[in-house]
């Protein structure tokens, strides 16, 4: 986590503005009132338009409601508020926490607040040109993170594709996810999942709205990375978002399995605890936000990793977990691209002092407490396959592997049995930020997808081979936003993904087709 808030920053410090002045947008209806933008550089963006009402007070931990109307026009220059962030709050030494904690104290954790369900849109015109609607559910887990970060800008992919984009500000960690059912009884019989009914009630915002904006609510496709993955996975099995999207986009975030019912209580009973709170759930109503905070990272710690504030397998919002045993049902007509990068994990541990410095005992002790006696295979298999990685970048590779590629491709597995296509992608094109010591990081994808290597430049660098893979990538998101089929000129054919064929796209300068190019690695870590 500290390694992909820290690059967020980077890309705020080299984000690059506009050459000419903003304009105001056309004056757009939407069904709770009209909203006006900014046109910059033939792209109208309408941020901070509130889809829900604020979740506060009595309507705290509840299912969200749709905002209220208004009779003036909503100004839409400037994104709304973050929802509350559950990160370190200050007080820390390393470097990159450092830089961290000066960009949250100065700008998402300055304007986080609960009252944060908004929404932004891009589009090339707020005409009837009915265009593929592609709408990002930001990352962070589901602790942090909102859709006004600069690399989610979405002017230049809608420019380029023709497409309109959204990004969605939710509830997150303690506030979206804190399962009081066992005290709130019915009042509070979703509270475990309010955040993911937030998702939900965006994406119906987005079915009744987007006609107004140029876009085609019968070709909206869901995308989200790391934790945004994961929220795409949860959808895809969720009744009440059943019909609101028709594609979908996971990347390097596989949501297999949510909290089980009773684990949620048990978190929330020692949250409760901590506030002080037996059954009384009226205090809960008012007690101020940081309070919340504090005690939820005090039972955190009591509970020794063991408290997870994410959707809940509740019987009713969500009713079975996302991507286990098998695929849900309700998403088979859903066309499937998901793919991993190839170093997921050294944006996370770069910073870390063992950083370049493991040796073959360090790597085999650290992986011993995860595989036991297996971590010999392992090992072997991954030195034999990568003879050029150290330790420092093969412990890396097996860890990242076996979080990002091994649930990336068991997703695709279920999805696979199902009627609509599933297409896989693995990006092994290295960043040379740094001297290249991130080579293929988490979040990488991000920059190039969304056509945003200009205001990613300390992510990406600024080469011929970056502007290349930005144009492939992007570019593909776009076709599969299309109709459903990434193939395009950039890469060629794509072909389905398949148990048994495994074809997977591989991503870098020079794109191609693999079968199971991890197929043979990840055996060795199955137990």
């Amino acid at each position: 986590m500290r390694g992909f808030v820290s690059l967020m920053l980077l890309v705020v410090a080299t984000a690059v503005s506009a050459a000419s002045a903003p304009v105001p947008t056309e004056i757009v209806e939407t069904d709770a009132g009209r909203v006006q933008g900014l046109l910059d550089g033939g792209v109208s963006a309408f941020k901070g338009i509130p889809y829900g009402k604020p979740p506060v007070g009595e309507l705290r931990f509840k299912p969200p409601q749709p905002a209220e109307a208004w009779s003036s026009v909503w100004d839409a220059t400037d994104y709304g508020a973050s929802a509350i962030q559950m990160y370190s709050r200050g007080g820390e030494t390393d470097l990159s926490r450092q830089i961290a904690t000066v960009y949250t104290t100065q700008s998402e954790m300055k304007s986080d607040n609960e009252d944060s369900l908004f929404l932004n849109v891009w589009t090339p015109a707020p005409d009837e040109r009915q265009r593929p609607v592609m709408v990002w559910f930001h990352g962070g887990g589901w602790s942090y993170g909102s859709g006004s970060w600069p690399v989610y800008d979405g002017a230049s992919l809608a420019r380029k594709g023709d497409v309109v984009v959204v990004t969605v500000n939710h509830r997150l960690n303690v506030f979206g996810y804190l399962n009081l059912s066992k005290v709130g009884g019915d009042e509070y019989a979703a509270s475990g999942n309010a955040g993911l009914l937030d998702m939900v009630l965006a994406l119906e915002w987005v079915r009744n709205n987007i006609g107004a904006f140029g876009g085609n609510p019968d070709n909206v496709t869901i995308m989200g990375e790391s934790g945004g993955g994961s929220k795409v996975s949860h959808l895809m099995a969720t009744p009440a978002a059943d019909g609101l999207f028709h594609k979908a986009i996971v990347q390097s975030g596989p949501g297999l399995t949510a909290v089980e019912a009773e684990d949620s209580l048990a978190a929330a009973d020692a949250i409760l605890a901590e506030l002080g709170i037996d059954d009384d759930i009226e205090r809960l109503k008012w007690i101020p936000v940081d309070d919340i905070l504090n005690a939820t990272l005090a039972a955190a710690a009591k509970m020794q990793g063991r408290l997870r504030l994410a959707p809940v397998v509740d019987g009713d919002v969500l009713p079975r977990h996302p991507f286990t045993p098998d695929a849900p049902r309700q998403s088979r007509d859903v066309p499937l691209m998901i793919g991993w990068n190839k170093d997921e994990m050294t944006i996370f541990n770069a910073s870390a002092p063992w950083f370049g410095t493991l040796t073959n005992d360090d790597m085999t002790a650290r992986l011993q407490g995860a595989y036991g006696q297996a971590s010999t295979g392992i090992i072997e298999a991954y030195r034999g396959a990568y003879p050029d990685y150290s330790p420092t970048y093969l412990y890396n590779m097996i860890t990242g592997d076996s979080r990002m590629a091994q649930g990336s491709v068991t997703l695709a597995n279920r999805k696979s049995k199902q009627r609509a296509p599933v297409y896989v992608y693995y990006l092994t094109w290295e960043t040379p930020v740094g001297d290249g010591v991130f080579k293929s990081p988490h979040t990488l994808e991000m920059p190039l997808m969304f056509n945003n290597v200009d205001k990613s430049i300390a992510i990406t660098g600024e080469s011929t081979e970056a502007r290349i893979m930005e144009n492939m990538m992007s570019s593909t998101w776009i076709a599969f936003a299309r109709d459903g089929d990434p193939s395009n000129p950039t890469i060629g054919e794509w072909p389905e993904y398949t148990e048994r064929g495994g074809a997977t796209l591989i991503f870098d300068v020079e794109p191609r087709v693999e079968q199971h190019p991890k197929g043979d690695l990840l055996k060795t870590m199955m137990r």
